[in-house]
């Protein structure tokens, strides 16, 4: 905690102080990190989920999950939002595959292994006011074309570090990001021509 932390508001802390704070069992501080960071929790965790009520789930465990685990942050690894949102992905993992099991579907789905905790992409299209269409229309593309747009965007992967990851031809992941983004232009800007071969 830096020096004169432990005496200014909540609001005025940084988010390591805050955190710090958490830590230290500071139950008040904890509920400026949820406030501060619940929207684009929750943001994340619909996009994963694929819908509200998962998403809700998520959220909560995920809440939970981070002050159980407080004293587990170091802040040498990375920053407070990358880890919180890192704990919210995995939770968000969690509810979609015990969900799968309640239905019969088993455990194996490799696109959930495949979607990162986000980045600072993902943190600036929270403040755009269309976040809540754009995310609506990833939702609504073909799994394979949602899947590498994440990588991309919300992961920071090259298109080459994605056909690795993904074993898939460099050709078939451009095409798969065009294609869907091309969706998404559609979509925001019905004036844009669709395309009309599917990845």
């Amino acid at each position: 905690m830096s020096p004169g932390s432990a005496s200014r508001p909540l609001l005025a802390l940084s988010d390591e102080d805050l955190l710090s704070r958490v830590q230290g069992d500071d139950i008040r501080a904890f509920g400026e990190l949820y406030d501060r960071y619940s929207a684009k929790a929750f943001g994340l965790a619909r996009l994963m989920c694929g819908s509200s009520q998962r998403a809700e789930d998520a959220l909560q465990e995920g809440f939970l999950a981070v002050w159980r685990s407080r004293a587990s942050f170091d802040p040498a690894r990375g920053s407070p939002r990358a880890w919180l949102l890192t704990v919210i992905r995995n939770r968000c993992i969690d509810v979609i595959r015990r969900d799968r099991r309640d239905v019969g579907l088993g455990e194996s789905d490799g696109e959930l292994e495949y979607f990162p905790a986000p980045g600072s992409v993902a943190e600036d299209a929270e403040e755009h006011e269309e976040a809540n269409r754009v995310r609506a229309t990833l939702l609504g593309l073909p799994a394979a074309q949602r899947e590498v747009i994440a990588l991309a965007y919300f992961g920071g992967l090259s298109h080459a570090e994605i056909a690795t990851r993904l074993q898939l031809p460099a050709g078939t992941v451009k095409g798969r990001i065009r294609l869907g983004l091309h969706k998404v232009r559609a979509e925001l800007n019905p004036s844009s021509s669709p395309e009309s071969t599917p990845a």
